[in-house]
């Protein structure tokens, strides 16, 4: 679940100044890297700047078909992914990647800051993230962390795990499945009959989940609930 505490271990310093030695040159140089986002601006344009800083080869996927495909064929050391492509989900492209290369490292790179997804990163066990507002000189030095087995996690990023990790240690597990069913609209009665467990002990966790959410009203504490992690709203039931 989402509250190991073993995930942020062995990271990289995040220092977008420091300047390259003659190890960190050949290193890139010998790094092979796919860049994997749907946005032409953004895909050639990190490309582009990792070529022009010294990576050795780069190759960029506008979709996540194509990646796949040329993984057929080759792999890559580091896969820089956007996580909201057109033709598969976050954890799909992660997982896929995963499965085609077990070993492979990857950095996530989105404009998504949100507690919902830095909560799905954590449970994936990512290799990186940065988020598009980072300067662009801490791309290379997430490269270099990574090729070297370390972690890279942007401030903000860190920041935000810091407060879930937090958020996490408050609800138990049979707690978050309550609250996202309730999310879901099931009633007292379906949630009791979905995980063998009483109404009443159903209504317990109700209690619990306002109180340790600090809220008075269930459209309140959805709201909370989505804010700290604990609910991505893709996952919601669409009316």
């Amino acid at each position: 679940m989402i509250w190991k505490s073993d995930f942020s271990i062995n990271f990289a310093p995040e220092t977008s100044k420091r300047k390259m030695n003659d190890t960190d040159k050949y290193k890139l140089r010998e790094t092979t890297v796919a860049v994997v986002d749907d946005h032409e601006v953004v895909l050639e344009g990190l490309k582009s700047y990792l070529s022009k800083s010294g990576i050795g080869d780069v190759e960029a996927f506008a979709r996540a078909d194509a990646l796949f495909s040329r993984m057929r064929l080759r792999r890559f050391d580091i896969y820089i992914i956007d996580i909201e492509m057109p033709d598969t989900t976050a954890e799909e492209l992660i997982d896929t990647i995963h499965s085609l290369q077990p070993d492979a490292k990857i950095i996530v790179n989105t404009i998504h800051e949100e507690m919902w997804v830095v909560s799905k990163m954590m449970e994936k066990h990512v290799d990186g993230v940065l988020y598009k507002s980072a300067h662009l000189e801490q791309m290379i030095e997430a490269v270099l962390a990574v090729s070297t087995g370390q972690q890279y996690f942007c401030k903000k990023f860190r920041q935000s795990q810091s407060r879930l990790q937090h958020h996490n240690e408050i609800l138990t597990k049979r707690e978050i499945d309550v609250l996202k069913a309730i999310a879901n609209g099931l009633s007292t009665k379906e949630i009791a009959a979905s995980f063998f467990i009483s109404e009443n002990t159903v209504e317990s966790h109700r209690q619990n989940l306002f109180r340790k959410l600090d809220t008075p009203n269930m459209a309140s504490l959805i709201v909370k609930a989505i804010a700290a992690g604990y609910i991505d709203p893709e996952e919601l039931v669409k009316t």
